[in-house]
């Protein structure tokens, strides 16, 4: 294979797992809103506008996590990244909006 055929194949499979990628947070978009107000709990905007009080920076993931101990309930959970580059990881409550944990992701 030429190296200009291989770098086409290259480029049509990220192609293709980038696309695949997009349906799984549209998925995950869909799970999380539908979850969300079944049980009563906060947007997704809501609670990321608490993260980002509790510690500024750009928003880079988010996850709506059940949380089992010491009591159950839903947490939103995201990864900013901060100005100086570095990554923290901040859990939101998902029905009250209180921070319940701003911790730097070291990995």
């Amino acid at each position: 294979m030429t190296k200009s055929k291989a770098s086409i194949v290259t480029l049509s499979m990220l192609g293709v797992m980038a696309a695949m990628s997009a349906q799984a947070d549209d998925d995950d978009a869909a799970e999380v809103q539908a979850i969300s107000q079944a049980a009563g709990l906060l947007t997704v905007q809501e609670a990321s506008e608490k993260a980002l009080a509790a510690k500024p920076g750009t928003i880079v993931d988010t996850d709506l996590d059940q949380r089992r101990w010491p009591s159950a309930g839903w947490d939103y959970e995201f990864d900013i990244v901060d100005a100086q580059g570095q990554k923290w990881e901040v859990e939101i409550d998902a029905k009250t909006g209180e921070p319940r944990k701003v911790m730097r992701d070291y990995f």
